[in-house]
């Protein structure tokens, strides 16, 4: 796995790594390094180029990535029904499409007293309950060639007036861990979020708790405990490993 390891980071440099190369960075002797490039490379982990350098099998990333989608479905299912039964309120998970975010699972107890079902259903990001988080990580270029062509049209009483203060908000938000969306997408909506990250560490998802504001907001702190510790968990599940 050391090997591997090495070999992977040797890899994101192009064209991979030679023995010497990983048998260097490990402190190792090259023979047992060579064993096991070569296992690596007969188990399918690993390919050696015409240069003699050993690098990643890209399939590997295409089945990790296809395990994380589904991952995200069916794992993403059993977190917004504990953090449902937890907070007592509607849980919802979104993801970007082009300049809007799209529900792919929610779990609605009748105790939030919200009707209907908002699965598929897009709603613009510069003021949804999801997108901020979708966009965490976004660099600031990112952030406005997404709503390039975006007129900010008021949903809600604080709805965001533009991209500069939609940008103001989320800094807000990252400082703080969790975005808050208060009246932004409809009078009396009241929501909370935190990105949801794969493998590669990429914000795949947003996880949402969304309620009635007047019983929402009095309770946020503790929703807002349970709605990131439940964000970190899937996270895990995921395979994301937070950087120290």
């Amino acid at each position: 796995m050391a090997v591997l390891d090495v070999g992977a980071r040797h890899a994101a440099g192009h064209p991979g790594g030679t023995v010497a190369d990983v048998a260097v960075d490990l402190g190792k002797d090259r023979s047992q390094v060579s064993r096991s490039l070569r296992s690596g490379e007969q188990e399918g982990f690993l390919s050696r180029t015409s240069q003699r350098t050993y690098t990643l099998d890209w399939s590997l990333l295409t089945d990790a990535q296809l395990l994380a989608e589904r991952r995200l479905q069916s794992d993403g299912g059993t977190a917004l029904d504990t953090l449902a039964g937890e907070t007592e309120e509607a849980c919802f998970l979104g993801v970007l499409h082009a300049d809007s975010t799209v529900t792919i699972g929610e779990s609605v107890p009748p105790s939030s007293n919200l009707v209907g079902s908002w699965l598929g259903r897009p709603y613009p990001a510069y003021c949804s309950d999801a997108g901020q988080a979708v966009l965490w990580e976004a660099s600031e270029a990112e952030v406005r060639t997404v709503f390039a062509e975006v007129e900010f049209v008021r949903h809600g009483p604080n709805t965001p007036t533009g991209v500069d203060d939609f940008l103001a908000r989320r800094e807000t938000a990252r400082a703080r861990g969790y975005t808050i969306v208060d009246e932004e997408a409809e009078p009396g909506l009241y929501s909370l979020a935190v990105p949801i990250r794969d493998f590669k560490g990429d914000v795949v998802a947003a996880l949402q708790i969304v309620g009635i504001k007047e019983r929402l907001e009095p309770r946020r702190e503790a929703c807002a405990a349970a709605l990131v510790y439940r964000g970190q968990w899937l996270e895990s599940r995921l395979g994301h490993q937070p950087q120290d």
